[in-house]
């Protein structure tokens, strides 16, 4: 099932639960605004390639409408960093003249926001923080795997729960999967990863077949790289507790249901990955209104 679908289904549920009006309920699932563009650029061979793209602005009712660029089908963001949010910025500059708060993500010099790097991980953490402390547990103690990704959210997650207490007992990425049943020295998989452009041959842990990380015996679950990992084919073979949902749309609504009746609790994406958008919305204020909002007051 496509994430528009799932997402208009799991809305639909929601609003009955939450016994809203028919008009408040059609009103929501239709967009405010849907642009399409088309942009022709000259290849390196000299060659042209024209690329579609979409600007859809969903709902400004509570406030400004932020969005991700999508440069992988199935995750905003995916493969970009600082430098590529300076270069939209820059370009946009070029047009239309200097306007910092006109993309987020930026770096420090230009105006970025202190510890947005950390602060989607950051939000990983307060969310399941929170989920286990309703459950009368804390972060420390649990076992935790995070699949499939060790970017940026994946290991600013795992780095600051296992500074909590937490132990991670199995990782992925695109280059394969380890796991330690002892912990993983988040650490030095760090360093690791970027001599060796990812877990792979990690000497502190164990290979394992990236596609048994889902059922890898573990307290929770934490889906961060593109959706739909989570479905109905393996809904029943995962072995976690808890599921907190960093990547966005990792569980399909078939899984869903599956993973439930098992007695498994779901965080969803909109809370569980919310920390980066916070942190973006803390970047657009400063830019727009002038003042700086500091590495500590970013991570409150």
């Amino acid at each position: 099932m496509n994430a528009l679908v799932a997402t208009n289904r799991n809305f639909k549920l929601a609003s009955r639960l939450l016994w809203l009006d028919s008009k408040l309920e059609k009103s929501l699932l239709i967009p405010f605004r849907e642009i399409k563009v088309e942009c022709t650029i000259p290849k390196d061979d000299g060659t042209l390639a024209s690329f579609v793209g979409f600007r859809v602005q969903h709902d400004n009712a509570r406030g400004p409408m932020k969005g991700e660029i999508r440069y992988h089908p199935e995750t905003p963001d995916m493969g970009t960093n600082a430098q590529t949010m300076a270069w939209i910025l820059d370009k946009y500059a070029k047009f239309h003249g200097y306007s910092p708060a006109v993309v987020t993500e930026k770096p420090i010099d230009l105006g970025g926001s202190l510890g947005r790097e950390a602060a989607i991980g950051r939000g990983v953490l307060f969310a399941t923080e929170a989920l286990l402390n309703e459950h009368g547990m804390c972060v420390a103690g649990q076992r935790f795997v995070v699949q499939p990704g060790f970017g940026n959210m994946g290991s600013w997650a795992a780095q600051l729960l296992r500074e909590n207490g937490g132990k991670g007992v199995a990782v992925s990425d695109i280059s394969g999967a380890i796991k330690n049943s002892k912990g993983i020295d988040i650490r030095s998989l760090l360093k690791h990863s970027v001599a060796n452009r990812g877990v792979k041959d990690f000497s502190e842990a164990d290979p394992i077949d990236p596609n048994s990380i889902l059922v890898e015996d573990c307290d929770v679950l934490i889906p961060a790289a593109p959706g739909g990992c989570e479905q109905q084919e393996n809904a029943n073979e995962i072995n976690a507790k808890f599921i907190v949902e960093a990547a966005n749309h990792p569980t399909d609504p078939e899984a869903d249901e599956i993973l439930s009746k098992k007695g498994v609790t779901i965080l969803p994406d909109i809370y569980a990955n919310c920390g980066g958008v916070t942190v973006s919305y803390f970047e657009w204020v400063q830019e727009y209104l002038g003042f700086h909002v500091g590495r500590g007051e970013s991570k409150q």
